[in-house]
């Protein structure tokens, strides 16, 4: 589907445009390429994951075995633990802060400029 094209002075693709030059931007770009190539990351994700799964199943059962249901939830927590350490996490998650920040005071500032509130 393709948009309607109006023409303005300043065209919303020259906002995005100037937006995308942000440093912040260009942050988050950096540390998204690098979170998406951590092979040791996106391992110890996959097993997070797939513990959950795992976890899910175990409280599905109509006998739940116990020992099994606290060694994966253990398994899990340890996983978090060590994810949330990482610094290619911890940079991807302050980066995308940061856009976020950014993005609210660009909203509010339009808002601002179109409502003068």
């Amino acid at each position: 589907m393709r948009r309607k094209q109006v023409k303005y002075d300043l065209t919303e693709v020259d906002v995005g445009r100037a937006i995308k030059e942000d440093a912040r931007i260009k942050r988050m770009e950096a540390a998204t390429e690098v979170y998406k190539n951590d092979s040791a990351l996106q391992y110890k994700m996959t097993e997070y994951n797939v513990q959950t799964i795992a976890l899910t199943e175990e409280y599905k059962k109509e006998e739940k075995d116990m020992e099994v249901i606290h060694a994966i939830e253990a398994r899990i927590n340890s996983l978090y633990d060590e994810i949330s350490k990482l610094p290619v996490l911890i940079e991807y998650n302050e980066a995308q802060e940061a856009v976020n920040t950014f993005m609210n005071c660009v909203n509010e500032e339009i808002t601002f400029q179109i409502t003068g509130e």
